[in-house]
């Protein structure tokens, strides 16, 4: 098994992707031989509610996790949500499941989306490692 430290995570659905606001989280390949993941992350106890009705529900969620650094391209998983528990003035949410094998080219599709917006020069250079670090979502 590999541990990672889950930097940012958010939500798919449709062609929305929800932020959701991390306190901290982990991430751990299985390594086995069906390519499973667990992760986990502790949330304000407000997002609780949230998680508990897709525990309850069962439904796989499609969430696009960001691995170790804030500049790594975001992983692709569909996921369950395994368990959520209080601790202390946070909640954990414990998911499980596997990572999506299709990774799109994130850099170079903001590249192409910011030269087809008209920027040019130092503003496209300024904007594009801008938007490298806060992973917008990109109209694709």
């Amino acid at each position: 098994m590999k541990t990672f430290k889950l930097i940012s995570m958010a939500l798919v659905q449709g062609d929305q992707t929800i932020s959701i606001p991390l306190i901290d989280g982990i991430i751990i390949n299985q390594e086995n031989s069906h390519r499973s993941w667990i992760l986990e992350m502790y949330v304000d106890k407000k997002d609780s509610i949230f998680f508990e009705q897709y525990k309850i529900s069962g439904e796989l969620m499609e969430i696009k996790a960001v691995i170790s650094y804030p500049e790594n391209e975001p992983a692709n998983f569909e996921v369950a949500v395994y368990a959520v528990k209080e601790i202390g003035d946070y909640v954990s949410v414990l998911f499980k499941g596997t990572l999506k094998r299709v990774r799109r080219k994130y850099a170079e599709q903001l590249l192409s989306q910011l030269i087809a917006n008209g920027l040019s020069g130092e503003e496209l250079i300024t904007r594009f490692e801008d938007d490298m670090r806060m992973r917008p979502q990109l109209n694709v």
